[in-house]
Order: structure tokens, then C-alpha cells, then sequence
């Protein structure tokens, strides 16, 4: 599984003024954008907003190629899934003799884990920064608070706290962002997809795939 654009997207959790809620759509807090941005139009801030998402994917990737061994990284990873899929399969036959074989290996493996772990977190030492400043003084005055408009609701997660589209109540209200615009993409929702569209491509481009290859 790709991890990139998760921590490309919790990376800019914190940056609005009325925090984490503010930042996501929900509750009273402002979304990230602006109400007189820089870039105009729905197909130039649409495409603005994709690039800037496979442009940061590019630098995250690059940054992970000079930081992290992929050759050790893919071969733990290996060995890793491996014994898991012997330990389920054991487990799921009710093999005790191999179950207790494979158990031996647990701390072996569970040091393993780790050291995959901390692998693929160091890259996020250089890219952190970068990514906050881009967030936080660069996108937010260039783009809109809405970037592009759904057919349908893309509001899957409950509770209202991840809207990524603009809700029937919040289109309603005059003075709220999405007033006439129900189901608009915020910036941030549109980036997040974005992101999640290139991230495996670029990955697999740039040989920094974190699933085994």
C-alpha cells in the first residue's frame, strides 16, 4: 500500500488559523483558499491545483530515492509479508508445529517492521517543511476556496468533520464559501485527490514504491 499521499495530507492538517476542523470544512472555521485568488477560472485552478499535487508527489519521491535504500527497503518488505502469509495460513490450518515455528521469528520480524518504519518515515524530515510552507502561504492566496464542481456528493465519511464537498446546508447560506455551489471541491479536497490519483503512478515511475514490487 502507498502511504505518500496520507502523510502529504496529514502534513497539512494544522495550517488553518481556526484549526484542524477549520482547515477540513467543517463546524465555523474557514477553509483553505481564497475569495479573491490569484489563479481565476475552474479549469485553470483545477489544473493548478493537480500539478501542484503531482509536482510535491515528484519531490517527495525524489527525496525517498536518495534517502532510503530501496533495495534493502524491498526486501524487507518481502520477507516481512511472507512470513505473515505463512503465519495466517498456518494459523487458518491449525498448524501448531509451523505456528510455533514461525513464532520464533517474531522479534526478528517485529525489528524488521521497525526498521521499515523508520525507513520510510526519515524522508519525511526533509519534506515536512517544504510542504507545510506550500500549504500555508502559497496555495491558500493562488486558488479559490472551491476549485471544481462534483455531479454528486462526495461527503462519505460521517460526522461532517472530512467534508471534501460542499454540503445542501452550507450552499444555502449566503455568507458561507459554498453559498449556491452545493457539492464544489474545497482546495484541499482536490488536492488530497489528486494526490491520491499520481501518487502510485509517480511511485512506480521513480522506483519508490513502498509495496513490494
Amino acid at each position: 500500500m502507498d502511504f505518500n499521499f496520507i502523510f502529504l495530507f496529514l502534513d497539512s492538517v494544522f495550517l488553518e488559523d481556526n484549526g484542524i476542523f477549520g482547515f477540513l470544512g467543517a463546524g465555523n472555521g474557514a477553509v483553505m483558499g481564497s475569495a479573491d485568488p490569484w489563479v481565476k477560472g475552474v479549469i485553470l485552478t483545477a489544473f493548478g491545483v493537480t500539478g501542484f499535487g503531482i509536482l510535491l508527489n515528484i519531490f517527495n519521491a525524489l527525496v525517498r530515492k536518495k534517502m532510503v535504500d530501496q533495495t534493502k527497503l524491498q526486501r524487507i518488505m518481502k520477507e516481512t509479508r511472507s512470513w505473515q502469509k505463512e503465519r495466517m495460513s498456518a494459523m487458518r490450518s491449525k498448524d501448531q508445529e509451523k505456528i510455533n515455528t514461525l513464532n520464533k521469528k517474531s522479534s526478528y520480524m517485529n525489528k524488521m517492521s521497525m526498521e521499515m518504519m523508520q525507513m520510510n518515515m526519515r524522508p519525511m524530515m526533509i519534506t515536512f517543511v517544504p510542504l507545510i510552507l506550500i500549504f500555508y502561504f502559497v496555495l491558500p492566496v493562488l486558488f479559490s476556496h472551491l476549485v471544481a464542481q462534483s455531479p454528486i456528493s462526495l461527503n462519505v465519511i460521517p460526522g461532517g468533520f472530512f467534508d471534501l464537498t460542499c454540503t445542501a446546508a452550507k450552499a444555502a447560506n449566503p455568507e458561507d464559501v459554498c453559498a449556491n455551489q452545493e457539492n464544489a471541491l474545497f482546495l484541499w479536497a482536490w488536492y488530497f485527490l489528486a494526490s491520491i490519483a499520481f501518487s502510485g503512478i509517480i511511485m512506480k515511475l521513480t522506483k519508490t514504491s513502498m509495496s513490494p514490487s
